[in-house]
Parts: C-alpha cells; structure tokens; sequence
C-alpha cells in the first residue's frame, strides 16, 4: 500500500460556515454519523447512502409526489457537471446517482471529481465546491457509481486505484491512499462499486474479475486511510474453498469473483453482506474445473475481522458470465408462516432468491425472467441447480443450454441472456407492500465452446493461444419486474425497448421510478407497473433516480453519465454530464 501526500484542486463556488445549516424545517446537523446511517429510513428528506441505506432497499417514505400527481412532475432545474474529457464515444462509464443532506448534494463524475452543491433554492443549484483529484486518463477508464458521506468527510474511489477522503465543508483532500494495484501478471484492478462506511471502516472492493484478476473486499481506517484488511473472492491454495480449484495450472490467481455492487450492512450482526462476480476465463469450465468458489456467490463479512461468516453459491462452475454482483436487499419478513431475517436477490441467472442473513441458508426461490433454459429449476430444500452435482468436476446442467469444449462448431442457445436479467443494478424493495423491484433485460442469448489456455503453471492465460468463442444474443428488452418478496411470484412486469442499465427506487406515493439509456425517466405505478409518467431529458441515463425533499417540497433527482458498451440504437443522442432535478408544479 503506498500513502501519497494529500493533493487539493479545490474550486470554491460558495461558503459554508458553521456546523449546522438551517433548512426548510429545521435546524439539522452536518455530521452523518453512524445513529443516522442506521436510521436512514427516517430522514426520507436525505438520501445519505447510495442504495439508500445499509439495508440496500432503496425506499423512500415520501409521498407527496403520488399515483394521483405524479402527471405534474416537470424538470425544475439542470446543472452541468465534468468528467466528459477522454471518454470516448460512450461517454463516462459511470452510474452514479447524487447524495443529498438536508438540502446539499454531493455527487462525483467517471474521473473521480467530487462535486458539494447548494441545492436548497426551488429554481436552481450553486456550486460550494469542486475537489479534482487529479486523475491521470491516460491507462485508466472513465468510471464511477458513487460516493459515501461519513461525519465531515466525503468518501471517492478513484479510477487509478487510490481511495480519497475529502473535507465536507471545503472540498479539502484530507488523505488519499493507492488501494488497488496490479497482480502479478500486470493486469489491473478497478473499482466498480461506491464505498460504504460501516463501524468506522471504509469498505471497498476490486470489481476487474472479468481482467484476471482476483475480487476483493478491503477496509480503510476511516480517519486515515490505513488498510485493516482484505478479503479475497478467490482463495489461495490451502485456505477454505481451495480445494474447489481442480485444475493443475494455479487458475485461482486470475479466477475473478470481482465485487462491482456496493453491499449492505447489517449493524445487529456486524456482517457485510455482498455478490461476487464470475469465474475466470467466463467461457470455459473446463479449465477450472470444480465449483469455483467464492465466486458467484453471497457472502457475508465480519466488518471488524474480514473473517467470512458464511456464503451461499448461486452457479456453481458458471460458464455462462451470471455474476451475482447485484444488490442483496435486507428486511425482516414472514415466509411459510415463520418470521424471517431475509437478505433477498434478484440473480443474474434470472431466479429471485431469499437467503436467511445470519447464516446464509436458502430459504426460497423462483423464476422471474420470461425464459430460462439453463436449468429445470432449484431444489427446494439447497437452493442448488437441480442438476447439480457434488461429485462432478464440471457440472453440466442443461446440455442443450450449455456450450462445452466439444461444441466449438455448435451454438447452444441459453437463458437468460449472459447479461442476466438482472445484473448490478441498484434495486428496490417496498416494506409496507412487501414488493421487490428489479431492473434489468430479458432475452437469451447463443455461444460455442472455446478452450483457454494456460501460458504456465504460474497461473496466467495465454489470450493470444486460447480459442475465442463465437456469441450472439436474441433481440432482447429490457424490464423492471415486481415480485412479491413472502410468496416469490411475479406480480407485476414493463418492458421497454432497450436492456435498462438504471436502477430504480420506490416510495410511499405508490410510485416506482426508472431511468433509461434513451433519455427517458419514468414514473410506474407500484403494484401495477402501469406507466404514469415519463420525461426525457434528451441525454443517455445510466444513473438510478432518488428522491429527496426540502421543506414541504419532494424532489427526483437522476444523474446522466453514458451509454453502455453493448450497441443499442440511439445514437442519436449525444452524451453529456448533467444533474436533472424533478418537482411537482407550484
């Protein structure tokens, strides 16, 4: 770990003074300390955590903007942002959507620029400060999906690997620490996720499983940056889960199991509970041969040790790219008639799971994309694939659904599509109705076999020797899916034309909103899926819409930021940076 000096580049566009700010309704503390964290859910003006809060449920109690008004929501204000240098033709691969407190937003761009803004005025927005922290574009990747507020500090990771923390009131860098690096074959490790603080630890992971390298999750001292531990998807020879590497040539070392979804935080527990992405190389499960864990799978983590305290496998042996890198929703509910600490999942695999959170046993799962091929469904009692098999290598589910070695000259056609129905996209879940929200694609897709091969025993892979597949997806559209989280049946689907790569979140006016890569935010309603409402703001939208009020007043607020690298037909549409802001007429 390398510490680096602080650095500052710091535009001033405002003065903050004091510890409090006077809003709307009231005198409110700055410090987001943990009391608040952990009771998120009763500031429903704030919007302190970028799913919402450590449940992950992004829910929102407001209802001032209901089923009944919601036709009356205009565009109030836009603010230009940065990061648009050296993006490319898609723009900045980011997903990033705003954080407000009590009337101030704090939000980041695909470099990495922090952003304090003053939106407190009805009309439009100001500017308090602008921390750049100097990302060098040349070798790294325009690429963001948020932010985290704790006490006076703003938390970034970087798209080069360091981790800043910066001072809430005057955009000063504080401390700035290089977490992630290169492995021993050179390939780099990425950030894909926003940091969350839980018990005083800044939490992040490496999300570049899909470049060769190992996923991992590593805790920062919150006041100094200093690295408490890491955790690692892909364990070494000889640690618990090993034995799951059956191959010969050392393939752990570049297995994957990035980590590119924040996760959530169970403070009772002290558990950090998460998705890890695919096995390395994605296509071939004959070169790993065995379970290869702890790759797409749920895991939870002692926040104050990095010890694991219990996993769940989704896709053992996955050769079809089903990260299970989506957001794992926590909430209490009763299922089958007894009172559960359910963490749920929307799968990439296209089943909707609940897990039991304190220890990870399966409690129930179902179906909810349109087509599924892949297996015949999930035993009801493990949770396993019913064609799972423990004594084999290479597991072989359906093998009309699953391209082998053997079938280098035959497409075999599988569902869902290898993007899943739902990958990383942030998700909803609504307590009152028990209703989760899931954003996504629906489609299937067709690949041949392909062999990978090692370039030596030390563990790389010779891209260059190995065989390439040949893939083709379905037409496939996109989705936001509403399942009832006590009996796991789908009630409720709306399609749009492209894959949604938004996010959505769910409030007490009975509204569900989504944002599209077509310019579109929409509002649906909540049990139904009816479409009440839509804007489109003219720009392509990656970032999941959130809502927040000042005062009396209920405020949407979605961040653009890119197109997605897979082609959709919108070119038309010129990529930009901006924070649109919604309301109801006066």
């Amino acid at each position: 770990m390398r510490q680096q000096s602080p650095k500052k580049t710091v535009l001033a566009c405002a003065l903050l003074v004091g510890a409090t700010v006077i809003a709307l309704n009231g005198q409110y503390s700055l410090t987001v300390n943990f009391d608040r964290l952990k009771n998120a859910q009763n500031e429903p003006q704030n919007w302190l955590i970028m799913n919402g809060d450590y449940n992950a449920t992004r829910y929102s109690k407001l209802t001032q903007i209901n089923r009944e008004n919601v036709s009356d929501l205009r565009m109030v204000w836009a603010l230009a942002l940065g990061g648009m240098q050296d993006t490319g033709r898609n723009g900045p691969e980011s997903e990033v959507n705003p954080l407000i407190d009590n009337g101030f937003m704090y939000t980041t761009d695909g470099w990495g620029t922090v952003y304090k803004i003053d939106a407190r005025n009805p009309d439009y927005a100001n500017f308090v400060w602008i921390a750049d922290p100097g990302v060098d574009h040349e070798g790294n990747t325009s690429r963001s999906r948020g932010i985290a507020l704790w006490e006076d500090k703003v938390l970034a990771n970087l798209p080069d690997g360091r981790v800043i923390a910066i001072d809430r009131e005057n955009g000063e860098i504080l401390w700035d620490v290089e977490i992630a690096g290169a492995n021993e074959f050179g390939r780099r490790e990425r950030f894909l996720t926003a940091p969350l603080v839980a018990d005083g630890k800044v939490i992040v992971h490496n999300g570049a499983g899909d470049g060769g390298t190992r996923g991992w999750v590593a805790a920062l001292d919150v006041e100094t940056g200093e690295e408490l531990w890491r955790w690692y998807a892909v364990p070494e020879p000889g640690e618990p889960g090993s034995e799951t590497w059956k191959d010969d040539h050392n393939a752990w070392k570049t297995g994957g199991g990035g980590i590119w979804q924040t996760g959530a935080y169970d403070p009772e527990t002290n558990l950090y509970i998460f998705g890890t992405g695919n096995p390395w190389p994605a296509y071939d499960a004959e070169y790993r041969p065995g379970d290869n864990l702890y790759t797409n799978c749920a895991v939870a983590l002692d926040v104050t040790t990095g010890e694991m305290a219990w996993y769940f496998q989704y896709t053992p042996n996955d050769s079809w790219d089903y990260d299970e890198v989506g957001v794992h929703m926590l909430y209490d509910i009763e299922i089958d008639g007894l009172m559960r600490k359910a963490v749920s999942h929307f799968g990439r695999n296209g089943f909707f799971y609940t897990l039991d959170r304190t220890d990870g046993s399966f409690i129930k799962g179902n179906k909810y994309v349109n087509d599924l091929n892949w297996t015949a469904g999930l035993n009801p009692v493990t949770g396993m694939p019913l064609e799972y098999d423990p004594n084999l290598d290479v597991q072989i589910y359906n093998p009309e659904a699953r391209a082998m070695r053997s079938d280098r000259d035959e497409m075999k056609r599988t569902c869902p599509t290898w993007h899943g129905g739902v990958a990383h996209q942030p998700l909803a879940y609504n307590p009152v109705k028990h209703i989760a929200y899931g954003v996504g694609t629906e489609g299937c897709f067709s690949q041949t076999g392909a062999a990978m091969v090692p370039a030596s025993p030390d563990g790389n892979v010779d891209t260059r020797a190995s065989e390439r597949r040949q893939y083709d997806s379905d037409l496939y559209y996109g989705a936001l899916t509403a399942v009832d989280a006590v009996g796991h049946t789908v009630i409720g689907k709306a399609v749009t034309d492209i894959e949604i790569r938004s996010g959505v979140v769910a409030t007490g006016g009975g509204i569900v909103f989504t944002a599209l890569q077509d310019g579109w935010v929409i509002a649906y309603n909540d049990e139904t899926l009816e479409e009440l409402w839509r804007f489109n703001v003219g720009t392509p939208l990656k970032g999941a819409p959130v809502t927040y009020s000042i005062g009396p007043r209920q405020y949407v607020a979605v961040q653009s930021s890119g197109r997605h690298l897979h082609p959709v037909n919108y070119d038309n549409l010129e990529n930009s940076s901006y924070l649109f802001v919604f309301a109801l007429n006066d």
